[in-house]
């Protein structure tokens, strides 16, 4: 994905987009994180945000959780849209091609998200709306 990109504009996304930036891509204490990149479903702008993630073999795993908003992010939607992402895991950027986990997928995966990042037990209480969880492939081991 070539262009200009525009970061998530909600301060605490942004902020964990500066410090990602300004540490080569060092994650939070404790957290995994990563820049995932997506092209807007209706704008067509290249949008970035700032993710948790666990790993899953060769995969990444992403939780669409919206902290428990009852409607999912726009970084989701737009991959529905666009499957064809970029990430920046620590200083490394490479394209890869995200999609929802089945729901097999999702009941083996959801307990190790849980584990890595607690909060997400909490979100699913505060929607109706089934929390998806992306499954991340870089585009060099989807072939």
């Amino acid at each position: 994905m070539t262009g200009i990109v525009h970061d998530n504009p909600t301060p605490w996304v942004a902020d964990h987009i500066r410090r990602f930036e300004e540490t080569g891509g060092r994650p939070r204490p404790g957290v995994n994180d990563l820049l995932l990149t997506t092209r807007g479903r209706k704008s067509g702008l290249l949008r970035r945000t700032a993710l948790a993630y666990i790993r899953d073999e060769d995969t990444y795993v992403l939780t669409a959780s919206n902290a428990g908003a009852d409607h999912h992010p726009a970084w989701y939607l737009n991959l529905l849209a666009t499957p064809e992402v970029t990430l920046q895991v620590g200083a490394d950027t490479f394209p890869a091609t995200a999609r929802p986990a089945t729901a097999a997928e999702s009941a083996r995966l959801w307990p190790a998200v849980v584990a890595s990042m607690p909060s997400y037990a909490a979100y699913r209480t505060t929607t109706t709306r089934e929390i998806p969880l992306v499954v991340v492939a870089p585009m060099s081991r989807t072939n």
